[in-house]
């Protein structure tokens, strides 16, 4: 989970970007917050709140899981397409008021909402049909967990991608511990603790996507998988593949982090936080001091508690991953930094949370060890 954050405390824009996301509708009504289509031979999924940049609420992924296993099963329908209503968002990240009850108290909200959407991220990821995710626009927390477990995702000039939820008291959740520590060498590292944004192709260069297409090509691109007879993985693949050769937006742009790849294996690849902050200091180029600003913005506990679930994330299964990172968002809910993070973007709307620890240094390895116990039969089942 998410709310559209972003990483840069540059406060008149950043407030007005954030609070554009958090200006939630306030119905509770979920009709047509999230629309199930069959069309042609697939099954469809429309986020349906543009107003909201289609933020995930509880009521939509009760929506979309019994669909999405319904379809699994039916013989009429070979793939799967998600996609978000508008033109700004896929998907922006989790429903912020919710949230903002659990920082009134209201566990319930927040065990429920953490365990059903994790469940969905990883039925997802076992989805025995194609399931394909159009990326356009804004995937954040909540929106990478609908789509980067699934087999295909389509980004276009208009993707925007960050796991920004350090700056909010959290970690990058969704299975963040999963599939962040398995992009190319420490890059995953570096979006987890930094929030860095990615736009465009780069959303495809960096792994995110499997594809990229010109946003105006979208729809012919849906019609056509939709028009598809009883197609095979492989016919699928063959028409993502044909759209993606012909895309030539960007095609000649470097990749933003290319010249810096060096700088952020050897920066990010340290132990410890605090080393990778004496990494970035010793090396000293604008771009390395310019992440080190952004680090220090962070929560303490949450940088420790994010490093520590992608190592260990790089060796386990994604199911072991979101059982992981469910007791990190219980514990996450029931300390100080998230629901402090939550009254700073959300309530009070100060943008200037006060975080308890307040340095790295506060942040015991005990404290931290704290947020991975077991929850024993309250665990998340998988």
């Amino acid at each position: 989970i998410v709310f559209y954050i972003c990483f840069r405390f540059n406060s008149f824009k950043r407030t007005n970007v954030i609070l554009q996301h958090l200006r939630l509708s306030a119905h509770t009504d979920a009709v047509g917050e999230v629309l199930l289509e069959r069309r042609g031979c697939a099954g469809v999924i429309t986020l349906n709140r543009p107003k909201a940049l289609n933020a995930l609420n509880l009521s939509m992924i009760r929506q979309i899981y019994p669909q999405l296993k319904k379809w699994e099963q039916d013989p009429e329908t070979f793939l799967i397409i998600i996609k978000g209503a508008g033109e700004k968002a896929f998907c922006a990240g989790g429903d912020i008021r919710a949230m903002s009850e659990v920082v009134k108290g209201d566990r319930k909200i927040s065990q429920d909402f953490f365990r059903e959407e994790y469940v969905l991220n990883n039925a997802i990821d076992s989805c025995q049909k194609p399931y394909i995710a159009f990326i356009h626009g804004i995937t954040m927390g909540g929106g990478v967990g609908l789509s980067v477990h699934g087999l295909f995702r389509v980004a276009t000039e208009k993707s925007l991608f960050a796991m920004p939820e350090t700056a909010i008291g959290l970690f990058p959740d969704v299975g963040g511990g999963y599939f962040l520590p398995r992009l190319q060498g420490r890059l995953g590292y570096f979006l987890a603790l930094t929030g860095f944004r990615l736009k465009g192709r780069d959303v495809y260069r960096a792994g995110i996507a499997t594809h990229f297409v010109d946003s105006e090509k979208l729809s012919l691109l849906e019609e056509d998988l939709l028009s598809l007879k009883s197609p095979s993985k492989e016919k699928i693949a063959d028409v993502l593949e044909t759209y993606h050769a012909k895309s030539k937006v960007d095609e000649g742009k470097a990749f933003a982090l290319e010249e810096h790849l060096g700088r952020i294996n050897s920066c990010f690849s340290a132990n410890t936080v605090e080393q990778i902050i004496e990494n970035l200091q010793q090396d000293g180029s604008p771009f390395a001091l310019e992440q080190l600003k952004v680090i220090n913005k962070m929560s303490p506990t949450s940088l420790k508690i994010t490093l520590r679930q992608l190592t260990e994330g790089s060796s386990k299964t994604l199911k072991d991953v979101l059982t992981m990172e469910y007791r990190l968002s219980q514990a996450c809910v029931g300390g100080h930094d998230f629901p402090e993070g939550v009254r700073a973007v959300l309530i009070d709307k100060d943008q200037s949370p006060k975080w308890k620890p307040a340095s790295l240094a506060e942040v015991t390895d005990e404290a931290v060890s704290s947020y991975f116990k077991s929850l024993g039969s309250n665990d998340l089942k998988l």
